[in-house]
């Protein structure tokens, strides 16, 4: 197996890899621990290998409510099919289209976030589309003195009103109140569940909010927080290609997907690594 990092922040792509092979799979979580993501290329998964490589790295939610109201892949309760593609039934056979989605954790605003998601390239447009990830190792270990000193022992609400595509989750009251908005609270700064490193937890810019602050300082601090953070130094862009599998820790990145044609077909199989433990103060 050989590794070559993406970047001075974060990343690193492995090849010559067997993603059966129990030395390889150890490998990679070492490497997803010390890097934030992993990228493997040239793969052929069926959903069926995708999910069964999955749970070398603990158990998996089921996938979320789509846009649509379907709940899973039929047979396949792991599987969640992001695509802006249409059935025969001129349904969309997944979720989140061809929109722009912005930075974020996924699912920040449950109490015990998951740990890690793995999404697979099965049809990818020839332009747009790029998957961003961000290191908050690389950003928290940079930041300012006084920026740190100002979210030092304090949590953020992660809002769960809205989805990273800004839509409105299912039973959710729309709300543009941080304080009425439904979410959990967890410690700005966090120590990793695996590695014990100190990472920023941001999760989502919408409806966030810092305890102990007005909304307009709140506010101030998190645009600051974020404009920070999200410094293109801190980040990697990966152009997709059929057969790419990219990993990355969702308690130690965000990321982001840039917009596309939506006449263009995009097909991705996503899974998501249940949380082992809730964020944890450093």
């Amino acid at each position: 197996m050989k590794l070559a990092p993406l970047t001075d922040a974060l990343g690193a792509e492995i090849s010559d890899v067997v993603l059966t092979d129990l030395a390889d799979i150890s490998a990679i979580r070492r490497a997803l621990d010390r890097y934030g993501a992993v990228l493997i290329r040239g793969l052929e998964l069926s959903p069926e290998a995708l999910i069964s490589f999955s749970r070398h790295f603990g158990a998996l939610d089921e996938a979320p409510v789509n846009e649509d109201g379907k709940t899973t892949v039929e047979g396949l309760p792991e599987l969640y099919v992001v695509s802006n593609i249409t059935g025969p039934d001129n349904k969309p056979i997944g979720s989140l289209g061809a929109g722009e989605a912005t930075w974020h954790t996924d699912m920040s605003y449950l109490g015990n976030p998951p740990d890690a998601s793995m999404l697979y390239a099965v049809e990818v447009p020839d332009e747009g589309g790029d998957t961003w990830v961000c290191s908050m190792a690389a950003a928290l270990a940079e930041m300012p003195a006084y920026l740190r000193a100002a979210i030092d022992g304090r949590r953020i609400k992660h809002d769960g009103t809205y989805n990273s595509a800004g839509l409105l989750r299912q039973g959710a009251t729309p709300t543009d109140d941080p304080h009425a908005a439904p979410g959990s609270w967890h410690p700005a700064i966090c120590r990793h569940p695996r590695t014990g490193a100190a990472v920023l937890y941001l999760g989502r810019r919408r409806n966030a909010y810092v305890e102990g602050l007005d909304v307009a300082a709140s506010d101030d601090l998190l645009d600051r927080l974020w404009a920070f953070a999200t410094e293109a130094r801190f980040t990697y862009a990966h152009r997709w290609t059929v057969g790419d599998l990219l990993m990355w820790d969702n308690r130690a990145t965000l990321h982001r997907r840039d917009p596309f044609d939506p006449a263009a077909r995009r097909l991705m199989h996503r899974t998501q690594i249940r949380g082992s433990k809730a964020p944890e103060v450093l």
